[in-house]
């Protein structure tokens, strides 16, 4: 009976930490470049109060065992980096990526990072910078009397000048692929890191060895489905509520227990 109420608590405990992420990913709904996280479970050690295969008489064996879980935990979180929708927004620095990729940026500690947003600025030298102010890299400057600015699909930036009749190229924006991309470390403000589980960067030209393509005038937008979350949500409450109903009847038939001597 005890060993009911552990059990019931580690579900509630699971379900706060489902209901943690699927809040997350609501309140990132419209977080350019957002994707998707999803908590992954898996249940705990078994008591096995008979092992399967036992002996029950000199010539039958159990064909199941006697096991009683113990629980549920939670093993990990999962980004899911399917394609968000693009939404046009005519600003000639959005740069939306179509596919696999993501853009490298440099940190005010001299590490890189990535990301999928690009909605990207300039700032005070004319750099190419995201909305925190951190240089894309390789950088990408655009002149000062420059008066359009042109993104091709496979990155390469070209503007006009007044006086010249051709568009000058002044950069190109490089990809970034990773092997496994739920292994990146997220740091927030859109960004991620490295890790050994992500597997190395491999930088390349967009539209080339399994990159996607640019799209200039459009943003990314997060792929989390509102109707699918709010359903994960009340499924993870009613799976909460179905857990705490555990404990009190356990504590129910304790109770009863302990009364059988009045």
């Amino acid at each position: 009976m005890i060993r009911s109420l552990y059990t019931a608590a580690t579900g509630m405990h699971a379900q706060e930490t489902n209901m943690d992420v699927i809040s997350n990913n609501l309140a990132n709904v419209n977080t350019t470049g957002y994707k998707l996280v999803r908590a992954n479970f898996q249940d705990l050690m078994y008591q096995y109060l008979q092992e399967p295969g036992a002996a029950t008489s000199s010539e039958t064996i159990s064909p199941s065992g006697l096991q009683v879980g113990l629980g549920v935990r939670t093993v990990g979180t999962q980004k899911i980096f399917t394609q968000g929708d693009l939404s046009s927004t005519d600003g000639q620095l959005d740069v939306a990526i179509e596919g696999d990729g993501f853009f490298e940026v440099e940190l005010p500690d001299g590490s890189q990072g990535y990301t999928r947003s690009g909605n990207f600025q300039l700032d005070d030298t004319g750099r190419l910078v995201t909305p925190e102010g951190y240089p894309i890299s390789p950088t990408i400057t655009i002149p000062s009397d420059a008066t359009s600015v042109t993104i091709g699909q496979d990155g390469t930036v070209s503007v006009t000048i007044p006086g010249q009749d051709t568009a000058s190229e002044v950069g190109q924006i490089t990809g970034v692929r990773f092997l496994n991309n739920s292994g990146l470390r997220s740091i927030g403000k859109n960004l991620y890191q490295e890790t050994e589980a992500s597997g190395n960067a491999t930088t390349g030209t967009f539209g080339q060895d399994g990159l996607g393509t640019l799209a200039q005038g459009f943003l990314e937008s997060s792929n989390v489905s509102i109707v699918t979350e709010v359903v994960n949500m009340i499924t993870g409450q009613r799976a909460y509520e179905a857990a705490s109903k555990g404990i009190t009847t356990a504590d129910d038939m304790l109770n009863t227990a302990i009364s059988l001597k009045r």
